[in-house]
Parts: C-alpha cells; structure tokens; sequence
C-alpha cells in the first residue's frame, strides 16, 4: 500500500520496530515438548531464534533487505503502539527515513491461555463464545485471546512527498507512561492512562476538544474497562465517540496496539466510526458514547489508547494529512 521497496533504497535508510508480548512462545513450547519426548537431538536447530522475542523484527528485515536499525520492543499488550512510538523516535532523530513499525504475537497456547485465566482475565461466556469479548458492556466478564499482526510504514511528511506515496494519515503525537502500581492491575484512578493521553496530545498541539473518536483499549475486563472508561470521561467530557474494535478481533495481546492504531488511521482517512461488537448496555461507571453501528463521520483528530501489564500506558494521536 506504500510502495515501498526497502531494497532500492540501499537498505540502510529504512529501519524495524517490532512490538510482541510473548515473543515465540508456541515455538518455544513444541520444541520443548520435542526435548521432553524425543530427546534434544530431534530438536530443531531454528528452535532458539524462532522463540527469541526479536525474530519477527529480525525475519522482516531479512524479507524485505532492509539494513538500517531492526529490533523488538516489549510493554506487553501496549507492544504494539509502543513499537510505533520508538519509531517515530528513530524518525525525528533522523536515524531512519523510514520504519516498518507494528505489532505481532501468536500465544494460543496451554501457558497462556491458562495463565490468562487463572489470572481471571479471560471470558466464560461459553454459551456464546462469539459474544464473549464484551468492551464496556454491563455483562463483560474478560477478553477472548486471538493472533494477529499489524504494520505501519512510517516516514517524514516531505520524505513520503517527494517518493510519490499516499499519506493516509498523520501519527501527530505519542505519549508513554508507567502506573508503577502492580504487576497486572491498572492504577485504580487512571492517573498513568491519562498522563499518557495529555502528553500524546500535548505533542500533537492539540486539546482535549480536538478529538473527534478514541479508539479504545477496552479489553472486555471488568476493572480496565472501568478505569479506562473513568479517565475518557474526564479527559473528553465532550462526549466523541469511544470504540473498541476488539469485540471483532479479540484481544491480540502485543499486537493489539498496532492494529488498532491501523484501524484508526483508516478512520481517519475514510471518515468511518467503527462500531463496539456485543455492547448492549453500559456496565456501572461507563458514561461514553460506545457506536454499536458503524458512523460515518468527519475524523480529524483521534486518540487510540493502549495497555499492557506491568502499568504501561501509551496513547498515539493520529490526525488527517
């Protein structure tokens, strides 16, 4: 969609940002079995860098011949917007004219998926596993794992002019903070959440007012969605629209970041609300605007909001070329 040609460039000007939560894991688990039941010498000899968490960033590299910077970033199921952040660090500070900047993870796995629910985080809506995944609704009880990948091709406006590529849309500011709480639960006032909303914005030249759509985190999870939904309608109290696309999705872990950032920049440049699958009702403390049809509506400004275990906070503003 770019058009871009990493390899004509000479390679060097162009560079990787790869967010991933929990790296290789399922690599790691099968060869692990192999040891277990086979013995090391039916192990494979790609076990070690198929599971090392930098092999997505290392493997695009190697496919598209680019030679400049190429590395992993890891703030769990911020990954991927925090990916996006670096990048446009590399680019300001000029170290890139280019970056391949996004998120993937593939962790349906036992450790996982049971680590995920003894942590209570998953849904047990197995009656109807397609609603399970429930963001700001009165009935969420936990997210649905998925797999997924996204990727942004990230350059400097007159850079992207001067190549002829169409600029979909602006990334105007990044903001990146820590709760520095707990391990898994958000700080209960949204203080590190917000601070990372204020700074994306404060970056972009923007107000609280300017913004026309959040995509949200809204991971399903009674307690995020509600300090999540606290800090929106403090910071936003004119009401835009709040949605979050992983009732679709499901929760992409350290790709999530990335994909909804893709997301938002197609809202940008085609004037669409994506709706919130499965919200009926708003859950106690959820005062928002949650589409449960899709809008179409004029977005020059909106924020996507992510959040990873650990604390980490990261908001990127993205706005109309």
């Amino acid at each position: 969609d770019a058009g871009l040609d990493a390899g004509s460039r000479d390679g060097c000007g162009v560079g990787v940002v790869a967010g991933t939560g929990a790296g290789g894991t399922l690599t790691y688990e099968r060869q692990l079995a192999v040891v277990r039941e086979d013995g090391p010498g039916d192990m494979s000899p790609f076990a070690v860098p198929g599971a090392l968490p930098n092999a997505v960033a290392a493997q695009l590299a190697v496919e598209f011949g680019i030679r400049g910077p190429s590395m992993a970033v890891t703030t769990a199921c911020a990954s991927g917007a925090t990916a996006i952040g670096v990048a446009l660090d590399l680019l300001a500070l000029g170290r890139c004219d280019i970056v391949l900047a996004g998120g993937s993870d593939a962790s349906l796995s036992s450790f996982y998926i049971a680590g995920f629910d003894r942590l209570r985080a998953l849904s047990h809506r197995f009656h109807d596993p397609s609603g399970g995944l429930r963001p700001f609704d009165v009935d969420r009880d936990g997210f649905v794992m998925a797999e997924g990948a996204g990727f942004l091709v990230l350059e400097r406006p007159a850079d992207a002019a001067a190549r002829g590529a169409r600029t979909r849309a602006l990334i105007g500011g990044y903001g990146a903070t820590s709760d520095a709480h707990h391990v898994v639960a958000p700080r209960p006032d949204g203080s590190g959440l917000a601070a990372a909303v204020r700074e994306a914005l404060a970056e972009a030249g923007a107000a609280a007012g300017d913004v026309d759509l959040v995509n949200a985190h809204g991971t399903g999870t009674p307690r995020g969605d509600a300090v999540e939904a606290a800090v929106l309608a403090r910071l936003l109290p004119h009401g835009p629209p709040v949605t979050s696309t992983k009732g679709v999705t499901g929760h992409l872990l350290g790709a999530a970041g990335a994909v909804e950032a893709a997301l938002t920049v197609l809202s940008v440049a085609e004037g669409t609300v994506p709706p919130t699958a499965n919200f009926t009702e708003p859950g106690e403390g959820v005062d928002l605007d949650v589409p449960t049809v899709a809008r179409s509506s004029r977005v020059r400004l909106a924020v996507s909001t992510s959040v990873g275990f650990g604390g980490h906070n990261a908001a990127l503003v993205i706005t109309a070329p």
